[in-house]
């Protein structure tokens, strides 16, 4: 079982074999799910995108706006 610590401004540190793992890296969006007592973390990527399409009726439309936010959010990241 792998823990993480909260600190006193609510920021954890996940642990860099499950970063690597998961291909997390600095600047990686999270999208945050809480299942009763439970918080599901989930990189926001291009394959969540795929895994999510088709949920919604937007013919992809919506994924790729997304996409291309996130595009605009790094190029502005540098």
């Amino acid at each position: 079982m792998t823990t993480a610590i909260v600190t006193s401004k609510g920021q954890i540190v996940i642990p860099s074999r499950i970063r690597r793992r998961l291909n997390i890296k600095r600047g990686t969006k999270l999208y945050i799910e809480e299942k009763g007592d439970e918080l599901i973390l989930k990189a926001v990527t291009p394959a969540y995108f795929e895994r999510i399409a088709g949920v919604l009726p937007t013919r992809g439309k919506l994924s790729k706006t997304l996409l291309e936010e996130r595009k605009k959010d790094k190029e502005r990241e540098g």
